[in-house]
């Protein structure tokens, strides 16, 4: 039961939202424009209940804060704030904006402790050239058709899948609580709190606990250029019942003028102090709290500008230094935290170190992208460009490849436009080409400088455009078995598994070779160089075979042919051409000393090292 207080005092916890301690729970919440803040506590066995079985005010601190102790509450309990404003009277319940979990995004908060039996302290986050990246949407890569959407502990089942397939990271789609349960999950309306339709924050830290003993790091999407704009009534929108200068605004939380709008939902004011904590401690609440090795930041161009980088707003500018900077400072791992933003707009700043006046991201998604889907989708050989091939290959930010993240494949490409292998062959998206080009593609992504990134399903040929009603059809394991294997031998090559390929982990890369006539691209990836580390990529972007074709060697001596995307083994209408070694010949070719002879089979790549 618990203790209702006549005169409450300020709580002397500290923190935000519901903190459990001893025999009771603090509460502080940021209500600058209300005249009196209660905490509401509704009987746990009712949950559809609206009627409140208590309430306990909250002291006012004199900066805007509000807050309790309050002896007697321990996990599970319902609440929700209830707030009158001070200059219209208007009385509002709203759910804690800080809150971890809930019955739902229009229901109750629910009191939950912090803490969590991890047993990933010897975990290390992978360096990020060793990394290769496997984008995940929680409620369709585990699930059965016409069924609820999956879950974390779904997810978690399929985690040794990915560890057998040789990624070391997990992308995972936003899990933060959204409207209904059906969701990409770009609806965010509680940052805080782990959708409940995926299980809640326990099972996200599980979740978390499990991949990372497999060895696996996770990295989380999340928002900060919007919420919503679903079910923010519920609690970020008109907070504390002040809805701007001329009463049409969304509240404390938002901008409320002409910068509050975005194509997506309201953007938060990044001018308030106080709304610049709130989403810094959403960040270190997933990097802390959750264990998360990283964020991927969306849409980053509609933080530091408006109208997708098309003005500049310095306040969401200093907001991602800011969380750069702090990153750092969490109690776990703190030099292994790696930032992904999505920008299409801000090459230059967005990747520079913050003490440099950058915005300090280590990484972005790159256009890569649509330049590699662009040249594998094109339905005549004699339009594709090696120079445009080469372009995607050389191009970096700030000079430093890792500073971009590559893919063919993503829930924006095959959500909102289509799964490669149908813009391929829409009508047969299972056929020869289909397999080719896109098999084509993975092998440019996992050769190319930069962090590789695969889109779940790939490595079983999934050619279904992304819905998030429509979960992966994991009999594919089975029936595209090769392709598998496939992705596989790419993973293991791209990290170096076997010491004979760590110029694929290196910074360097040469187009030695581009012939727009045969379509055909060769490059040399190095880090260090020598033995083990050199390697040569033959990319082949036609549909002819070639016999004893002559490319130069970076040295001489034998070169082994670790990997032949034409092998039968991937697929039985492969036609097993390429494969050899290759001895070097002392004939000067392509600007190199040294030269060889190669076969290779249509729309296929090999990779040859000493």
């Amino acid at each position: 039961m618990a203790v209702v207080l006549n005169a409450p005092e300020v709580s002397i916890h500290t923190g935000m939202g519901n903190i459990v301690y001893g025999d009771g729970t603090a509460f502080r919440t940021w209500a600058p424009f209300a005249s009196k803040v209660e905490l509401i506590l509704y009987d746990s066995h009712y949950q559809n209940n609206n009627e409140p079985s208590s309430a306990v005010p909250l002291a006012m601190e004199g900066n805007g804060y509000w807050s309790v102790d309050v002896q007697g509450l321990q996990s599970g309990q319902l609440y929700r704030f209830r707030i009158t404003n001070r200059e219209s009277n208007e009385i509002l319940t709203k759910i804690d904006p800080y809150v971890t979990q809930v019955t739902n995004s229009v229901g109750k908060g629910i009191i939950r402790e912090r803490e969590f039996p991890w047993k990933d302290e010897h975990f290390q986050m992978p360096d990020f050239n060793s990394l290769v990246i496997y984008e995940m949407h929680l409620g369709t890569f585990a699930d059965d058709p016409g069924d609820r959407p999956g879950n974390l502990s779904r997810a978690a089942t399929r985690l040794p899948h990915l560890q057998e397939l040789g990624i070391n990271c997990v992308h995972v789609m936003p899990p933060n609580e959204f409207a209904a349960d059906f969701s990409w999950g770009y609806n965010v309306s509680l940052p805080f709190a782990i959708e409940e339709a995926y299980g809640g924050i326990i099972e996200f830290k599980k979740f978390v606990d499990q991949a990372h003993s497999l060895g696996l790091a996770v990295v989380t999407g999340c928002l900060f250029n919007h919420f919503g704009p679903s079910d923010l009534d519920s609690c970020l929108r008109r907070y504390d019942g002040w809805a701007g200068g001329n009463g049409n605004g969304n509240g404390i939380y938002f901008y409320n003028d002409d910068r509050g709008h975005t194509d997506w939902g309201p953007r938060p004011d990044f001018g308030r102090p106080e709304v610049r904590q709130y989403i810094r401690d959403y960040a270190m609440f997933l990097l802390g709290e959750c264990h998360c090795d990283g964020l991927r930041i969306d849409s980053t161009s509609n933080i530091w500008g408006f109208d997708n980088g098309q003005g500049w707003n310095n306040e969401g500018f200093n907001l991602l230094r800011w969380i750069s900077d702090e990153r750092h400072y969490v109690h776990r791992h703190p030099r292994h935290k790696i930032l992904i933003a999505e920008d299409w707009h801000n090459d230059g700043w967005l990747t520079k170190p913050t003490s440099a006046g950058g915005a300090g991201m280590d990484t972005e998604w790159h256009s890569f992208v649509h330049q590699i889907r662009h040249i594998l989708a094109t339905p005549d050989d004699a339009q594709r460009s090696m120079a445009d091939v080469a372009q995607a290959l050389y191009a970096r930010f700030n000079g430093d490849a890792f500073k971009r993240v590559i893919y063919s494949e993503s829930h924006d490409e095959s959500g909102n436009n289509d799964a490669l292998a149908r813009k391929i062959d829409h009508a047969d998206p299972e056929s020869w080409f289909a397999r080719k080009r896109t098999m084509l593609g993975a092998a440019v992504v996992l050769t190319a400088p930069g962090i590789p990134m695969i889109w779940q399903g790939q490595e079983i040929f999934s050619i279904t455009k992304f819905s998030d009603q429509i979960p992966l059809d994991w009999s594919r394991k089975e029936r595209f078995a090769g392709v598998f294997t496939f992705y596989q031998d790419l993973c293991q090559l791209r990290r170096n598994w076997f010491n004979n390929t760590r110029g694929l982990r290196g910074q360097l890369i040469n187009c030695h070779h581009l012939n727009d006539q045969q379509k055909i691209i060769a490059y040399h990836r190095w880090d260090q160089g020598g033995a083990g580390d050199d390697v040569l990529v033959i990319l082949n972007f036609s549909n002819q075979s070639y016999f004893d074709y002559r490319v130069g060697l970076p040295r001489g001596g034998t070169w082994y042919c670790r990997f032949s995307s034409d092998w039968a083994g991937y697929c039985p209408d492969f036609t097993n051409i390429g494969g050899q070694d290759l001895q070097a010949e002392g004939l000067a070719w392509d600007g190199m000393a040294q030269s060889g002879r190669v076969d290779i089979g249509p729309y296929s790549a090999l990779i040859l090292s000493q």
